[in-house]
C-alpha cells in the first residue's frame, strides 16, 4: 500500500506541478507523516496551486486565508454570533475547520493574529472562549511566505516555525518546463482537471503505518547526534529543538515507508536534513551578517557527526 498511496500523490501532483518531482516527495512525505508544510519563494511560482492541487488529490476540504496586517484571530478560527430572536449564541466556524488550510503570505500578518495557528499545527484542536473544537481529520496547514526582504512582511516567530515539519521552495522552472506550463494551459489551467486518487480515510490508515516504521537505535543516536551538535554549534543562538526531533523521526519513518521500507536509514536523515531542521535554527548575529545560510550549516552538522553502519 505504501508505494501506491505515496506514489498515486505525487504522480497526480506532477500532473500541475511540472518539474519539481523531489519537491513533490517531499509534499507527500509531509502530509504523510502528520506534518505541516511552509513554502518560502517568491511570488507566482505556483505555491496556491500545489495547495489546491494536493487537497484535490486526497479528496478533502481546502480553505484559503489571504494574510494581511488587519487580520484577526477570529477571521481564522471563527466567532460566536448573536441570534437575537433566540437570545442565544451560536459558533461559526472559521476557514480553519478544514483539511487542508493553505495560509497565503503568513508572514505578512502581525505575530498575534499568526499565533491563532499554534495550537491547531500541534494538535488538530482550537480552543475558542473556553471550548475545545476538534478538526477534521486528517489536517495539514500549508503556509506560504514571501522571503523576509520583501516589504511588508514580519519574520515567522521561532515558535511557530518549530511547527512546520518541513520548509520547502519550489523556485523557478527550467526553460522546457516552463514551456509546458504555458502550453498546458493555452485552453484552461489543468487544475480544473485534477481529480482525487486516494481517500481521507488512506491518508489516515497511511499515517498509522508510518508510524510502525522501525527505527534501530543507532540510527536514532545518529538523529540525536546531529540534534546535539546544533546545539552546541557556535554559529547557531538555537539549535533544534524537541519537537524538531520528532519531527525528523515522523518524516524519516514516513520516508521510508513510502520508499516500501519497514526501517529507516540513515540516509533517509541526510536525505531530509535541510528540509526538516534547517529552518527551526536561529543564527548568531556574527553569522547572519556574514551571509551563512542555516542549509549550510545543516550540511556541515552532517559532516560532523560520524553515520553508523
Amino acid at each position: 500500500m505504501s508505494s501506491k498511496v505515496h506514489t498515486r500523490i505525487k504522480d497526480n501532483l506532477e500532473l500541475v506541478i511540472k518539474g519539481k518531482s523531489e519537491v513533490l516527495e517531499l509534499v507527500s512525505v509531509a502530509l504523510l507523516s502528520g506534518g505541516n508544510l511552509l513554502m518560502e519563494d517568491v511570488p507566482g511560482v505556483g505555491k496556491t496551486t500545489l495547495a489546491k492541487a494536493l487537497a484535490r488529490t486526497i479528496d478533502g476540504g481546502f480553505k484559503r486565508i489571504q494574510f494581511t496586517p488587519d487580520l484577526l484571530p477570529t477571521d481564522i478560527l471563527g466567532s460566536s454570533i448573536y441570534n437575537p430572536k433566540e437570545g442565544t449564541f451560536h459558533f461559526e466556524q472559521g476557514p480553519i475547520f478544514t483539511n487542508i488550510l493553505l495560509a497565503d503570505e503568513i508572514n505578512r500578518a502581525s505575530p498575534r493574529t499568526q499565533s491563532a495557528l499554534l495550537e491547531a499545527m500541534s494538535e488538530q484542536q482550537v480552543t475558542i472562549e473556553g471550548t475545545c473544537h476538534e478538526l477534521p481529520v486528517p489536517f495539514a496547514v500549508i503556509a506560504t511566505q514571501n522571503p523576509v526582504e520583501y516589504h511588508g512582511t514580519y519574520p515567522l516567530p521561532e515558535a511557530q516555525l518549530d511547527r512546520f515539519t518541513m520548509q520547502i521552495s519550489l523556485g523557478y522552472p527550467e526553460p522546457g518546463e516552463e514551456k509546458q506550463i504555458l502550453l498546458g494551459q493555452k485552453t484552461q489551467h489543468p487544475l480544473r482537471s485534477l481529480t482525487a486518487v486516494v481517500t481521507l480515510e488512506e491518508v489516515e490508515q497511511a499515517r498509522t503505518l508510518v508510524r510502525e516504521v522501525g527505527f534501530e537505535e543507532p540510527v536514532v543516536d545518529y538523529l540525536l547526534a546531529i540534534v546535539e551538535a546544533s546545539r552546541k554549534e557556535p554559529r547557531l543562538k538555537l539549535g533544534v529543538s524537541p519537537r524538531g526531533s520528532l519531527a525528523m523521526f515522523r518524516a524519516a519513518q514516513a520516508l521510508a515507508w513510502a520508499s516500501d521500507r519497514d526501517y529507516v536509514r540513515p540516509d533517509d536523515i541526510k536525505q531530509l536534513a535541510v528540509p526538516v531542521l534547517a529552518h527551526r535554527l536561529v543564527l548568531d548575529t556574527k553569522a547572519k551578517y556574514a551571509g551563512v545560510s542555516k542549509a549550510e550549516v545543516v550540511k556541515d552538522l552532517l559532516g560532523s557527526v560520524e553515520v553508523p553502519v
